[in-house]
C-alpha cells in the first residue's frame, strides 16, 4: 500500500466521551491510509467535541459534527456515513483506538472482498500496558471467510465462556456495496446495530474475511453505554431479527437466524425478571416467566452460575482473609 492514496473514512460516533475521544482520534489520524475521520458527538453533554478537536493533526482530515440531541449510535453512524467520501469506511468506537499499521493490514487483505476484518484486542482501561486478549482467538482458525450462518451463530454468547460476538467486528466496508444495497445502520437499535447491518449484508451476498488480529484495541470500561442495555434494547434487536427473515435465505440460514433469535428473547427475558424480582420480589418475576416458559431454562441457569460465582468468590474472599490473619 505505500505510496498509494488514502482511501479510508474512519466514522466515529460518540456519546460523553471526553476522556477517551482524543485517543480515538489520534489513532485513526495516525494511519496513512485514512483520508477523513468523521467524528459524530451524539448530543453530548460533556467535553467530547472539544477534546476531539484537540486531537486534530491539522491535515484537514478531521470532521466533528455535533447533533443537539442523542439519537444512538446507529443514527450517529448513518450521519457519518452520509458525510463520508471514502472509498472504504471503518467504524471506530470512541472507547477503543487502532495501533499502528492496522489500516495498512486490512486494506492489503481487501481484494475481492467486500468487508474485510481483524480478531478484537481486548484491553481493560487503567490496564492498558497488560497484554490484550485477543476476541476469537482460537475459536476459529484465521484468516477465514464468512457466511450467513456462521456469522449469525457466531452472535451466540456461550456459557462459562468470555463474549466474543462476530457483532463486535469493526471491518472496512465498501462503500459501493452498502450503497448499491442501500444499507444503512438501523437506527431503532441501540444494541446490535452492527449484527444488524453485517447479517444483512451477508444476505445480500457480502464476501466477509476475518483476518488474525491487526490492531483494533477494545477497551472494557465499567461505565460504558453498553453495559447498560435492559430489555427494551434486547427486544429491538429480536424485532430486527425478525425483518431480518424476509430477506431471501436458505432453510440453514433462516434457521441460524431463529436460533440467534430465541436467544435474544431469552435474553431480554432474563433482563425483565431480574427487573421484575427487584420491583416485587420473586412473586413479581414467577410471573415473568409464567409468560415466557421456553426462556426458563436459560434465566434459571444464568441466575443459578451467577449465585454460585459470587458465593465462590466471597468463599474465596473470606479464605484469603483468614489465611491473613
Amino acid at each position: 500500500m505505500a505510496g498509494t492514496t488514502p482511501d479510508v473514512g474512519v466514522i466515529i460516533a460518540a456519546y460523553n466521551a471526553e476522556r477517551t475521544i482524543e485517543r480515538a482520534v489520534r489513532s485513526a489520524l495516525a494511519e496513512p491510509e485514512t483520508c477523513e475521520v468523521i467524528l459524530v458527538v451524539d448530543g453530548a453533554t460533556d467535553g467530547t467535541a472539544e477534546r476531539a478537536r484537540a486531537a486534530d493533526d491539522g491535515t484537514g482530515r478531521l470532521q466533528v459534527v455535533e447533533l443537539a440531541r442523542s439519537g444512538g449510535p446507529a443514527a450517529a453512524r448513518n450521519v457519518a456515513l452520509a458525510a463520508s467520501r471514502a472509498p472504504w469506511i471503518c467504524p471506530l468506537d470512541a472507547d477503543d483506538y487502532f495501533l499502528a499499521g492496522r489500516l495498512a493490514r486490512l486494506r492489503g487483505e481487501v481484494g475481492y472482498c467486500d468487508f474485510v476484518a481483524d480478531d478484537l484486542l481486548r484491553a481493560v482501561e487503567g490496564r492498558l500496558n497488560a497484554p490484550p486478549h485477543a476476541m476469537i482467538g482460537d475459536r476459529m482458525n484465521l484468516p477465514a471467510c464468512l457466511s450467513f450462518e456462521t456469522f449469525v451463530r457466531g452472535n451466540i454468547s456461550r456459557a462459562n465462556l468470555p463474549r466474543a460476538e462476530l457483532g463486535f467486528l469493526k471491518p472496512l466496508m465498501r462503500r459501493a456495496f452498502l450503497e448499491a444495497n442501500r444499507l444503512r445502520y438501523d437506527e431503532t437499535l441501540r444494541l446490535g446495530e452492527d449484527f444488524a447491518l453485517y447479517a444483512r449484508a451477508l444476505a445480500l451476498g457480502a464476501r466477509f474475511k476475518i483476518l488474525p488480529p491487526c490492531g483494533y484495541v477494545a477497551v472494557e470500561r465499567g461505565d460504558s453505554i453498553s453495559s447498560r442495555h435492559g430489555a427494551a434494547e434486547l427486544r429491538a434487536l429480536e424485532r430486527a431479527n425478525r425483518d431480518i427473515e424476509t430477506l431471501k435465505l436458505t432453510p440453514e440460514e433462516l434457521a441460524a437466524l431463529r436460533e440467534h433469535r430465541a436467544h435474544v428473547s431469552a435474553k431480554a427475558v432474563l433482563r425483565e425478571f431480574l427487573d421484575a424480582k427487584r420491583a416485587g420480589g420473586l412473586l413479581g418475576a414467577a410471573a415473568v416467566l409464567a409468560r415466557a416458559p421456553q426462556a426458563a431454562p436459560y434465566v434459571v441457569t444464568t441466575v443459578a452460575t451467577d449465585v454460585l460465582r459470587r458465593w465462590s468468590t466471597h468463599d474465596n474472599a473470606a479464605g484469603s482473609g483468614a489465611a491473613a490473619a
